[in-house]
């Protein structure tokens, strides 16, 4: 049954309203005053709210703004005996559904009422269908079989809806920020934004500034005050990956936001207050971190309140074949290529490889297997030649032809392949640091920057 609060300082009107709606199935809560309605809307929630214009001490316009504060999915309607353009519009612009003016009959009332309502449930059922494909994709992308695995899934099903803060422990490459959005989009939050920020990719003299925002003059550079993430992922999810490598400066802003939820923009005097849920992840020891004093307790047992550990690739083999599987089909249907064949010695070879770059190793691997495909099935040698950077011969038929056949051949992606392969083994080999990796290619920042950006490869640190 649907809620209805009618809010209106003449008691017939009042009463005549309440004994229509409640005839119709409604269920109804009539107040005689804004000031009582406004500390109503503060403990209830109502589907609609029908509110006088002029009332003593709070209007209806401070009733419109406080239901649209509590609860922006309530429709109201504003009637009014004191009618006048200028009103009409600030209502609307407001919030008000509709706006009517005294006298007025019951039917058009009940017409309105039904649209409105009808609007809503509209509007709601597109937002749970919303949060439905958005459940199931978040899950798609998480594979595994594994008892560890079914264990995270568990944990995420039970914790979505939660408000705590969530901390995700695994090494690099096991999936945190997939599981990290899967927490977001099976949440009451799965409308609002999801905010992911890589604290270690951003350098300490702007992280201050990416996250809380600055304002205008505060430093060099700041030509014009600029919002946070915390501002934008507002009502939402922020996920905070590598929350290890933050300094202790950081450290204290961020446990100020968990404790009091406000903080300052760099530069700013006024406290920005947010609801916002912090999902963190790192694949440092925290523990371990808090013991030598790199990192501060406190904000260690604000973060930890749901931990969740994410098992390495090498601990779950058996999810291998499921991934694999997965990998082919995605990148076969980017590509628009028939999905590979991989020999069961081919299987062989990614069941025994240790795997530390976990899935997101796996994943490129895949990635390189439907780029060089040909049709044909793949067999250990391939495998072994992309995994150890050494070329096959199906690898030398597919991406590196000694002649010019008259089929001709695709310079552009043999090329893009050679390159996106090349800064992959550039930062697996720099052990992920963006610097170190730019110099193995005789790069300066900026293009690393840019190829890395093109290539869509996440990741590493500065």
């Amino acid at each position: 049954m649907e809620k209805i609060l009618v809010v209106d300082d003449e008691p017939s009107l009042r009463d005549v309203l309440s004994i229509m709606l409640k005839r119709t199935g409604y269920e109804v809560t009539s107040v005689a005053d804004g000031e009582e309605a406004v500390e109503l809307l503060h403990k209830e929630i109502f589907d609609l709210v029908i509110t006088d214009l002029r009332m003593p001490k709070v209007g209806g316009m401070e009733v419109l703004k406080a239901v649209k504060s509590a609860s922006p999915e309530t429709v109201v309607l504003v009637i009014t005996a004191f009618a006048s353009a200028d009103s009409a519009v600030e209502a609307m612009k407001q919030g008000a559904y509709d706006y009517l003016t005294k006298p007025f009959q019951v039917d058009e009332v009940q017409l309105i009422i039904r649209n409105a309502l009808e609007k809503r449930r509209l509007t709601t059922e597109n937002i749970l269908l919303k949060r439905e494909m958005a459940s199931q994709s978040s899950f798609a992308q998480l594979v595994g079989q594994s008892d560890a695995m079914q264990k995270v899934f568990e944990i995420v099903r039970k914790v979505a809806d939660s408000k705590s803060n969530v901390l995700i422990c695994g090494e690099s490459g096991t999936g945190k920020e997939l599981v990290a959005r899967a927490i977001h989009y099976n949440s009451a939050r799965s409308t609002m934004p999801f905010v992911a920020v890589n604290c270690s990719a951003v350098p300490e003299t702007l992280l201050e500034s990416e996250l809380f925002g600055h304002m205008k003059g505060s430093f060099t550079g700041a030509i014009s005050n600029k919002a946070g993430l915390f501002e934008v992922a507002n009502g939402g999810t922020i996920f905070l990956d590598e929350i290890g490598d933050t300094t202790p400066t950081i450290q204290v802003k961020l446990l100020r936001v968990i404790q009091e939820r406000e903080f300052r923009r760099v530069g700013g005097s006024q406290d920005v207050k947010v609801d916002v849920r912090i999902v963190a992840a790192t694949n440092k020891d925290l523990e371990k971190a808090v013991a030598d004093g790199s990192f501060r307790e406190d904000l260690y047992y604000r973060l930890d309140v749901i931990p969740i550990r994410l098992p390495p690739l090498r601990l779950r083999s058996g999810d291998i074949p499921l991934l694999v599987s997965h990998f082919l089909e995605k990148f076969s249907k980017e590509s628009g290529k028939p999905v590979p064949v991989l020999s069961s010695d081919a299987m062989h070879v990614l069941l025994a490889h240790e795997w530390r770059g976990n899935v997101r190793e796996l994943e490129n691997l895949i990635e390189r297997v439907v780029a060089f495909s040909t049709g044909g099935t793949v067999t250990d040698t391939d495998v072994q030649g992309w995994l150890h950077r050494t070329v096959s011969p199906q690898q030398q038929q597919a991406g590196v032809p000694v002649d010019l056949t008259d089929e001709g051949v695709d310079l552009e992606g043999l090329v893009n392949g050679i390159e996106k392969d090349l800064l992959l083994k550039a930062l697996e080999r720099s052990k992920w640091v963006k610097k170190k990796a730019a110099r193995l290619l005789r790069l300066n920042t900026r293009s690393f920057r840019y190829r890395l950006e093109k290539y869509a490869i996440k990741g590493g640190r500065d």
